[in-house]
C-alpha cells in the first residue's frame, strides 16, 4: 500500500463540511437518516422504552408513538435525571447542565448537555468555517477569537440528595472543546469562570476588562459569542479605555447568536464598531446548535443532519424543509435527549434552504418582526 498523505486545510474543511451540504441538498433522506439514530438512542432510555422506540420505523410511525412535549411537559423527568436516574433519558452521564439565559419566561430551564451532545453542538463552527472554505481566508486560524461566552459554571441547585453544578452551554461548550478547534480562544473559558458565575453590571464589566487586558495585543480574527454582549462590551472599551473594538483589531468574521435580527437589526451597530466584518448568524438555544449561516444570505441553514425538524404551521404539522416561503410555525426538534420538543421558537421560511428564527412564540413577535422590516428596509430580503 502506499504512504497515506495528511490532508491539506482546504481538503480537511471539504471534509467536514460535506455532511452538512449534502444533507442540505438533500433534506428528507438526511432526516429520515437522522430520525433512525435517534432513534437508537432513545430505544437505550426508559422514555424510549416506554413509547416502543425500537419498534418504530417511519416518520409517520415516530409522530403515532411520542407525543409532542413543551419543557414543561419535560421538566417531571428532567429533574429525575438530575436526581441521579440518568437512564431514563440518557444513554451517558452527563457532562454539565446548561440553563437559559432568559428568553423563557419564569424560572430557567435546565438541559444536560452529553458528550453526544457537545460533538453535536460542534456544528457551530461551520458557519466559520464555510466562511474560509469559500473566501480562501486561512489566516483566519493565525489569530485568535475573542470569546465572549457566558460562564460554564454559575451556581449549584439541590436535587433530592445531591448537589447540581449548572451553567451556560456556550460556556460549557467552550470549556470543553477549545483545545480542539483550530483557532485558539481569548480568554480561556477557565478564566472567564474564574471570575464567578454573577450576572451584575460589575460582573459582566470584569468579564470584559479580563477580554480586553487578555487580548489587546493578539490578532484577533474571529470574534463569538451572543450579539448583545459584542455590543456591550464594544461600549464598554470605548467608555473605559477611549477604543472600539475596531480601533485595536482587525476582525474578519463574528459568528454570533442567541436572538433574532443578527443580520438585520444588530448587524449594523456591529459593523459600526468591529468595523466592515462578515456577519455569521449561530441558530442555536440551550438545547442544541439547530443551524447556522452558510454565505452571504442572511439567514441560517438547518443541521439536517444532526437534528430532527418538525414545525407546527397554521395549515398543519410538517417537516421544516416541507415549509413554504414565506410560512410560519411553531418549531419542534428531535435532540439526543428530548424527542419531538416543542422549543417555543416561532421559524420564518424563506427561500429554501433558508429560514429565520424571529422570536418567541407570543401574540406579538409577528408584529414586532415585520416593524423591524419596515423599520430597517430590509422587507424580508435574503
Amino acid at each position: 500500500m502506499g504512504a497515506s498523505h495528511p490532508r491539506s486545510p482546504a481538503e480537511a474543511l471539504q471534509a467536514y463540511l460535506t455532511p452538512w451540504h449534502q444533507a442540505v441538498a438533500a433534506p428528507a433522506a438526511a432526516q429520515e437518516q437522522t430520525l433512525q439514530r435517534l432513534l437508537a438512542l432513545y430505544a437505550q432510555t426508559g422514555y424510549g422504552r416506554q413509547h416502543g422506540a425500537a419498534a418504530v420505523g417511519s416518520v409517520h410511525e415516530y409522530r403515532r408513538a411520542f407525543p409532542i412535549m413543551t419543557y414543561e411537559q419535560y421538566e417531571p423527568l428532567i429533574r429525575r435525571v438530575m436526581a441521579g436516574e440518568v437512564d431514563l433519558l440518557l444513554t451517558e452521564d452527563p457532562i454539565g447542565w446548561a440553563i437559559t439565559r432568559g428568553t423563557t419566561a419564569g424560572e430557567s430551564k435546565f438541559i444536560p448537555m452529553t458528550p453526544t451532545d457537545l460533538g453535536m453542538r460542534v456544528s457551530a463552527a461551520r458557519a466559520m468555517l464555510n466562511y474560509v472554505q469559500t473566501t480562501g481566508r486561512f489566516d483566519l486560524f493565525q489569530g485568535v477569537n475573542l470569546n465572549l461566552n457566558f460562564p460554564s459554571v454559575v451556581g449549584t441547585i439541590r436535587v433530592g440528595d445531591r448537589e447540581v453544578q449548572y451553567g451556560y452551554s456556550s460556556g460549557i461548550y467552550t470549556r470543553h472543546v477549545s483545545a480542539s478547534t483550530p483557532i485558539r480562544s481569548l480568554p480561556s473559558q477557565e478564566e472567564i469562570d474564574s471570575l464567578g458565575g454573577g450576572k451584575t453590571i460589575r460582573d459582566w464589566e470584569a468579564r470584559f476588562e479580563l477580554a480586553y487586558e487578555r487580548c489587546r495585543g493578539e490578532n484577533v480574527t474571529l470574534v463569538g459569542g451572543v450579539a448583545p454582549t459584542a455590543i456591550l462590551f464594544a461600549r464598554y472599551l470605548k467608555r473605559m479605555h477611549r477604543v472600539y473594538p475596531k480601533d485595536l483589531w482587525q476582525t474578519r468574521v463574528m459568528t454570533l447568536g442567541s436572538v433574532p435580527g443578527i443580520n438585520t437589526e444588530y448587524a449594523p451597530a456591529l459593523r459600526a464598531l468591529y468595523g466592515p466584518v462578515a456577519i455569521r448568524e449561530i441558530y442555536g438555544t440551550t438545547e442544541g446548535m439547530f443551524g447556522q449561516q452558510r454565505d452571504e444570505n442572511r439567514a441560517w441553514v438547518p443541521n439536517y443532519d444532526l437534528y430532527f425538524f418538525e414545525v407546527q404551521t397554521r395549515s398543519g404539522l410538517k417537516m421544516l424543509h416541507e415549509m413554504r416561503p414565506g410560512e410560519l410555525g411553531s418549531l419542534i426538534v428531535s435532540t439526543p435527549t428530548l424527542a419531538r420538543y416543542r422549543i417555543g421558537d416561532v421559524i420564518l421560511a424563506l427561500r429554501p434552504p433558508y429560514f429565520r428564527c424571529i422570536g418567541r412564540e407570543r401574540w406579538w413577535t409577528v408584529l414586532r418582526y415585520v416593524w423591524g422590516e419596515l423599520a430597517s428596509l430590509n422587507l424580508g430580503r435574503l
